[in-house]
């Protein structure tokens, strides 16, 4: 993990009005921007409902946003910030993951064991459509550890091995998920519903298949896309969730417990390349360290936030001890089309 740690302070530029100052924490590849109060008691949310366009554009240019410095931010203020940047807040679909949600839109970030960490990976993009931007706001920081680390997925995507990149877009990639085993979480969290014909019209339309088991069990199989085009600006970047869900993503207790009791395509998830053949466990575990070689990391301090383009960068979880308190936001739905089923896109 390579942490970012500025040789200076040193003002970009200044806004019309001089309200804001743009700074980096690396000079060299300016990810992630850093936006800090030009003057005293600012307030965040009218300053960027003022200037959408300018955040909007720096955001496409670097990928990654962090507002630091505001005085007295507070969850309220992260939802009205929030809603001063985008007109279409998204429910937490399809979950990979349990999180509460907060206040309307504002969910808890992954509800996952403090001491293990969490791979860098785009949010769902396992799914036939995924937010494409997402916030974090952070309400307190935790007392050691806990970071989020962040990537440049146009990075990731330019270190990757080319035999790697070769496999999968030869291949593609298939998410198998088990419902109901009581080691996850339960389709009726997952989607939102315990109306099994809803359950059923989600996968028909997001192509997946789903098959009904006995003790109110579910699962699902879906082939997703490998690498995606960034809508506005045509960049390339690898984006699934291989490395995430396969098997060798597990802590080695925990995988051989439950390999112990369910085959490969039972566990709670797995992933496969597109053909069923398994993923090699090297395979995902060299995804995985890519990640990490081009991941920067920051301590969090109270009252930031991080804003991404879910398409150009990706995100994770350092371990942790003591409280810690992140907050969510995702906006601005990307689907594929119907042309386009099960189909990495170019």
């Amino acid at each position: 993990m390579n942490e970012i740690i500025p040789r200076r302070r040193q003002a970009v530029r200044l806004t019309q009005q001089d309200l804001v100052r743009f700074e980096y924490l690396d000079g060299e590849r300016g990810f992630p921007l850093v936006v800090r109060p030009g003057v005293a008691d600012l307030n965040l949310s009218e300053w960027a409902g003022a200037h959408r366009g300018l955040v909007e554009g720096e955001l496409l240019s670097h990928g990654a946003i962090l507002f630091r410095g505001f005085r007295d931010v507070t969850a309220e203020h992260f939802s009205l910030f929030v809603g001063a940047l985008t007109d279409e807040l998204l429910d937490y679909r399809e979950r990979a993951a349990p999180r509460s949600e907060v206040r309307p839109f504002i969910y808890t970030s992954t509800e996952y064991p403090a001491d293990q960490r969490i791979p860098l990976h785009h949010e769902m993009s396992y799914s036939h459509n995924w937010p494409t931007k997402i916030w974090f706001f952070c309400g307190r920081p935790a007392q050691s550890g806990g970071r989020t680390p962040i990537a440049d997925d146009r990075r990731v995507f330019g270190l990757l091995s080319p035999a790697i990149k070769k496999r999968f877009l030869e291949k593609g990639v298939l998410y198998v998920r088990n419902y109901g085993e009581g080691v996850d979480l339960p389709w009726q969290e997952v989607f939102q519903t315990d109306d099994r014909g809803a359950v059923e019209r989600y996968c028909r339309e997001a192509y997946m298949t789903c098959e009904w088991r006995s003790g109110d069990r579910l699962r699902t199989r879906a082939i997703r896309q490998v690498v995606a085009t960034h809508p506005k600006l045509g960049v390339k970047v690898w984006f699934n969730h291989a490395h995430m869900f396969h098997a060798s993503n597990l802590t080695p207790e925990t995988r051989e417990a439950l390999l112990a009791q369910f085959a490969e395509d039972e566990l709670p998830r797995n992933a496969f390349y597109g053909d069923g053949s398994p993923i090699e466990p090297e395979v995902a575990e060299e995804i995985r360290e890519t990640y990490s070689r081009a991941a920067v990391a920051f301590d969090w301090q109270q009252g930031d936030i991080l804003l991404l383009d879910n398409f150009l960068a990706s995100h994770g979880r350092e371990a942790f001890s003591g409280p810690r308190e992140i907050l969510v936001a995702m906006a601005e739905l990307y689907a594929l089309g119907a042309a386009q089923p099960g189909l990495h896109i170019l």
